[in-house]
């Protein structure tokens, strides 16, 4: 099978302001008098992970383990603080709501921009607009400044562009959790025509029904560290079993090891946070660390 993703040592860290910067010139003041005072954090350490062509891959998670990270790394949005990451044909990330389109625009103008951020050219989204706003069921607003849609109506438009003209990979993040359930039906028909001819797909989903439904592998992020990576079922078993315990202190102790440390500590929440009980969600990232 042909590698498409190869992701090689990847960490990516951010710089956490203690300080509050109002403006640049405060900011290039206090760089130059040595006042800038940080913290380092690490979405993620030392990945390694490869995708091989027509791969389903689910990366679950609980909030603030890096997984949305690990796909901006992937689609290319960041770059990481340390490591490789490798990408062989053309990238559609529907990674955040509204991301590529203008608020001020029309839902056809957006068509037609956001396919040229994508790298579809004028002529095939000419060609395919008609079923995109038609997918989108956006028949009756294909005049409307899309800052007056919804979050759906949003939602729906941005996945129907960046799946009617069928990408090489395709980068999910939780979108298909957006809309009503026709919609969502809908969608996971969409990507299982996509997955039947050869698109690559990486989903990221709170949704354990819907990994298990749509992939073939799993990969379980905690901590910004890698711990398990194999077949649906079994990743998710683990996962579901002992989230929030599989790295203690910064080591990754295993599935098995997690699920017991889970069990260990359901009747004793006040031990939680002392065993590795939770994880708390990450704080903002700022500047990222050169």
């Amino acid at each position: 099978m042909e590698t498409v993703i190869e992701i090689k040592n990847v960490t990516m860290k951010f710089r956490l302001s203690r300080d509050k910067v109002d403006s640049l010139k405060e900011y290039f003041i206090r760089l130059a008098k040595r006042q800038l005072h940080y913290d380092v954090f690490s979405a993620l350490d030392g990945i390694d992970l490869s995708v091989q062509k027509g791969d389903i891959l689910g990366i679950v998670g609980l909030n603030g383990s890096g997984k949305s990270t690990l796909l901006k790394l992937i689609a290319g949005i960041m770059r990481p603080t340390r490591g490789t990451v490798t990408r062989i044909g053309a990238v559609s990330p529907l990674i955040e709501l509204g991301a590529g389109f203008d608020r001020d625009l029309t839902a056809r103008e957006n068509v037609f921009l956001n396919g040229a951020v994508l790298g579809f050219s004028r002529k095939q989204m000419a060609e395919k607009y008609d079923s995109i706003i038609e997918f989108a069921e956006l028949e009756g607003f294909q005049d409307v400044p899309i800052k007056n849609f919804s979050s759906g109506m949003t939602a729906r438009l941005g996945f129907s562009i960046a799946t009617t003209i069928e990408p090489e990979i395709l980068i999910v993040d939780e979108i298909l959790g957006v809309g009503d359930f026709k919609f969502r039906k809908k969608s996971e028909q969409r990507i299982q025509d996509l997955i039947k001819g050869g698109t690559t797909v990486l989903i990221v989903s709170h949704s354990l029904n819907q990994i298990k439904k749509l992939c073939s592998r799993v990969v379980w992020i905690e901590k910004g560290k890698k711990i398990m990576d194999g077949a649906t079922r079994e990743v998710c078993a683990a996962y579901e079993a002992g989230a929030g315990n599989a790295v203690v202190d910064g080591v990754v102790v295993g599935a098995e090891a997690a699920a017991e440390r889970a069990k260990a500590t359901a009747g004793n929440p006040a031990d939680a946070a002392t065993v590795g009980g939770g994880v708390p969600d990450a704080p903002s990232p700022g500047t990222e660390t050169p």
